[in-house]
């Protein structure tokens, strides 16, 4: 979800303004994606590098999400959205914790539709993590490796979507990406719509996906 400091400054706004309607937009994208036949959606809100932006942007970004799990979980949980965090997502404040921590066992049984947020999420470190406990199991193979993953439970990763121009994963899914298929655009996220991730999935579904096959 890249784009939300430029949609600001090309509007002479402050970027906090910029994160807000990047809320606004994954507010319309969670309801705009009920029908289009997905399993999961997996969002990636902080990164672990994104401790280095200044102290107020990092304040700013996390008082977003307090309110963002406030004021929508009661939305998410009565349209069978199941909530997920990925990432060391234990790292962050104690009260941001126990608001993710009671909100994915409140929707823990939902099925409608898998929401994964990723929260303090580095893939280069998840891909560290998941060896090490591998290794403390027995032999590591890329089979033990991602039965550890944050992803485990997660349905195979089809479709990468970054918005704003940018191409690169930006240490995102790449082990799950190895297989992916990857759509760019140049949409900055507070514009991105439920129309817009339809028109992905359509070019999606005109691919030939062959696995390393022919």
């Amino acid at each position: 979800m890249d784009g939300n400091g430029r949609w600001a400054k090309k509007r002479h706004l402050p970027r906090v303004l910029g994160h807000q309607r990047g809320v606004e937009a994954v507010r319309r994208l969670i309801r705009g994606v009920r029908g289009m036949g997905l399993e999961a959606v997996t969002l990636y809100a902080f990164s672990s590098e994104n401790w280095r932006r200044p102290e107020q942007e990092v304040s700013d970004l996390m008082g977003l999400l307090k309110r963002f799990i406030i004021s929508d979980i009661d939305e998410i949980a009565a349209n069978g959205v199941r909530l997920k965090i990925i990432g060391d997502y234990k790292a962050l404040s104690a009260d941001i914790v126990d608001l993710l921590e009671g909100a994915m066992a409140r929707t823990a049984g939902n099925c409608e539709l898998t929401l994964a947020i990723a929260l303090n999420y580095g893939s280069q470190q998840e891909i560290a993590r998941a060896a090490a406990a591998a290794a403390i199991k027995g032999e590591i193979t890329a089979e033990a490796i991602e039965a550890e993953l944050d992803t485990a439970c997660l349905p195979p990763l089809d479709l990468v979507v970054r918005t704003s121009g940018e191409v690169r994963l930006s240490n995102f899914l790449l082990w799950q990406a190895a297989y992916a298929e990857m759509w760019f655009t140049d949409v900055l996220w507070p514009d991105f719509t439920p129309d817009h991730l339809a028109h992905a999935l359509g070019a999606f579904g005109q691919r030939e996906r062959r696995f390393g096959g022919r």
